[in-house]
């Protein structure tokens, strides 16, 4: 079980953690707070008062007291034998929005989503479709089925990573029907039945969905203000034996960070001593707004396996992804992606090998255009709903705003009726909490910004006043 010293936690309280009078309670509230953004994960066994009341210079009725309240409040949970244990309550937990309320709905006209994270179609895409069109009648003798991928394809994404320092042959690349599908396949080629997975929290909900759909089991450590939490990682991949970690080192989704270089080395290190492997996720890679990332985390881990897509570069049209992985799984990924289609749109493929082709020339144009709709929603949002707090992201689609208050449920809800609709902060947890938090995608255009920042300030209002609807199942996010 993952456990937590009096001295960490004392760490994440900081040197005077809030406490407001009486003290017992304002202990409490401080380590609530790390609950729900995600800091102390669920299932993670607290110190002994003892040691609390050591480290915190605090009285042990005091400590005592917050442990208490946290109890009564359904925060922690206490077993003989087992100590305190974090924990949710019942109504918060978020899972059965995770995995059974993630459901499509039509959007009304008056409504702005930012349940995706996806643009309008990047100048030039109808030209390249024109391209792709003309070089399919020499496919079209063929059946039309092709698990790997097409040569030219496969060919083409492959010059794509060794161009970035990633050397890649062709037939170390598998072409799927988006990332999802990629994900999904590696999965099945890679695990069994209730194997578990490590993932960063907060994280891409349909990556969790993915995974507990396969029978396995997700567990997870936390992505914070400064980044990845190593010391966690690696903690809680010893105390898991999860063989696998799904990481979103480009951009992070939802919360926008890069991973540096020499983090990604000391992740690999990790990786090597716990005998794990990575599944990295690139899907946002190619949208560095303010420079490019580093090398591909697969060149500090040769075991690692690459997923990507076209859907947030180009187009979420375009349903093509890829697997790049090792040559000896290529056979395996292929084989369990044949138990879930049989293969990828022959046009949409010679589309990516067109976009390849066309390689800066559209991607100049494509960053620069979503440099001006993050820099928009950003002033919006400072001017609409000034005591939001979030960092400006490097490169990505999204904004992940830290609220002042645990009001995001209610602030979704009421963001239907003040015309957006937004994506729960529990649905990017492995098990709820991250009520403080909302992913606000910078997809709309820069003249339409405000208008987002006045209707979500509108929503703000109602769910600070406590007049916020019944809640409703969550949409679908991209």
């Amino acid at each position: 079980m993952r456990s937590v010293s009096a001295r960490s936690l004392g760490s994440l309280l900081g040197p005077e953690p809030l406490l407001t009078r009486p003290a017992y309670r304002g202990l409490a509230d401080a380590v609530r707070r790390l609950i729900c953004d995600g800091r102390l994960l669920v299932g993670t066994r607290l110190p002994s008062e003892r040691s609390l009341t050591s480290e915190l210079g605090l009285s042990r009725t005091t400590v005592g007291g917050a442990l208490d309240l946290l109890r009564e409040d359904g925060f922690v949970l206490t077993r003989r034998g087992s100590g305190s244990i974090v924990t949710l309550p019942q109504a918060q937990t978020g899972l059965a929005l995770s995995q059974a309320g993630l459901i499509p709905t039509p959007v009304p006209d008056d409504v702005i989503d930012l349940t995706y994270a996806a643009l309008p179609a990047a100048a030039g895409l109808s030209r390249a479709y024109e391209r792709a069109l003309a070089a399919l009648p020499r496919h079209l003798a063929t059946a039309g089925y092709s698990p790997h991928g097409i040569p030219e394809a496969r060919t083409a994404i492959a010059d794509w990573f060794t161009g970035r320092g990633l050397p890649t042959e062709a037939d170390q690349v598998i072409v799927t029907s988006g990332a999802h599908a990629g994900l999904s396949a590696t999965l099945r080629a890679l695990l069994d039945v209730g194997d578990r997975v490590l993932f960063e929290t907060p994280t891409y909900p349909n990556a969790l969905v993915g995974t507990r759909r396969s029978s396995l089991r997700a567990v997870a450590f936390p992505i914070t203000r400064t980044g990845w939490d190593l010391e966690a990682m690696e903690a809680a991949l010893r105390q898991s034996r999860a063989r696998l970690v799904y990481l979103i080192p480009d951009f992070q989704n939802p919360t926008g960070q890069l991973m540096d270089a020499p983090t990604r080395m000391a992740v690999a290190r990790i990786l090597r001593r716990c005998r794990a492997r990575a599944v990295v996720d690139e899907t946002f890679v190619e949208l560095g707004l303010d420079g490019p990332p580093p090398a591909p985390f697969a060149t500090h881990a040769d075991t690692a396996i690459t997923i990507g897509s076209a859907a947030k570069t180009w187009w979420g049209g375009v349903r093509v992804g890829w697997v790049r992985s090792p040559l000896a799984d290529a056979a395996a990924i292929v084989e369990a992606r044949h138990s879930l289609d049989l293969g990828t749109s022959v046009l949409e493929q010679l589309l990516v090998v067109e976009l390849l082709r066309e390689g800066d020339a559209l991607l100049d144009q494509r960053r620069a255009s979503t440099r001006e709709r993050r820099d928009a929603m950003a002033a919006a949002l400072h001017r609409h709903v000034p005591d939001w707090s979030f960092e400006l992201p490097p490169g990505g689609l999204n904004l992940w705003c830290e609220l002042p208050v645990d009001r995001g449920d209610a602030l979704v809800r009421a963001g239907e009726e003040a015309g957006v609709r937004l994506a729960r902060g529990s649905q990017f947890g492995i098990q709820g909490g991250l009520g403080r938090f909302v992913r606000v995608p910078y997809c709309v255009a820069p003249d339409e910004a405000d208008e987002v920042g006045r209707r979500l300030a509108r929503a703000w209002q109602q769910a600070l006043s406590g007049d916020a609807p019944v809640a409703s199942r969550s949409p679908l996010i991209a």
